[in-house]
């Protein structure tokens, strides 16, 4: 663990739905890059702790949330460190290609919450304050990149207990940098989307185009006929 100066940390967890077992040739890019991706983070400016199964290099073998449901979970010194490291580090083209491997969310995938510097957060909690994101949106308990909050607005909640109802308070100036990131990532999923509905649209165009040629191949064959018939009678 890097020793660290500040007060508090930030913790994040991010869950993603696989398409694919890991151990589907299909998955087998993502699972290739786990181990320099991981490196990358124990060696980033700010990081701290990831959570990795015991006998492990990873936590890809913990499935708190479903069987096909991986959890990422780690701890920053500050948010701006782990931007960094999801945006402008070999991380980046995970993200990029993560349609290839993972389902579209609906929901709520990603949280991040202030911790008091040297606690290790459990899965448990972690899930607790993705689900508490769910239920009532960003707070100073549970937000996003794009909606934060800082560690100082948090420091109520740090020891706290969750809140029947998560107390609001009013969100932080962020570097625009993180909600650019999240539109980044919201954009290139609207691209593979749009890529996908053309693939399939052109597919569709092909099927109609064979249909007409058979149809014009049977009125050709129907003429021929009629031709024959013609000079037979």
């Amino acid at each position: 663990m890097t020793a660290s100066a500040h007060a508090a940390h930030l913790a994040q967890l991010n869950v993603a739905t696989l398409r694919h077992p890991l151990d589907d040739p299909r998955i087998a890019p993502f699972v290739e890059m786990l181990d320099p991706v991981n490196a990358a983070a124990d060696d980033a400016p700010g990081f701290v702790w990831r959570l990795v199964e015991e006998g492990a290099d990873d936590a890809t073998g913990l499935r708190p949330a479903g069987e096909d449901v991986i959890v990422n979970l780690s701890v920053w010194q500050t948010q701006e460190a782990l931007w960094d490291f999801a945006y402008r580090s070999g991380h980046l083209e995970v993200m990029r290609r993560r349609r290839e491997w993972f389902e579209r969310h609906v929901e709520a995938h990603l949280v991040l919450w202030w911790i008091p510097a040297g606690h290790l957060p459990t899965v448990g909690e972690a899930m607790e304050r993705l689900a508490e994101l769910r239920a009532h949106g960003p707070s100073p308990r549970a937000f996003t990149f794009a909606s934060s909050y800082t560690a100082a607005e948090a420091a109520q909640h740090l020891r706290a207990t969750p809140p029947a109802q998560p107390e609001k308070a009013a969100r932080s100036s962020r570097p625009t940098r993180a909600g650019e990131a999240e539109s980044v990532q919201d954009h290139a999923e609207s691209v593979a989307d749009h890529a996908e509905s053309v693939a399939d649209h052109a597919e569709s165009v092909g099927d109609h185009a064979g249909s007409v040629g058979d149809h014009a191949g049977s009125v050709g064959d129907h003429a021929e006929s009629v031709g024959d018939h013609a000079a037979s009678v």
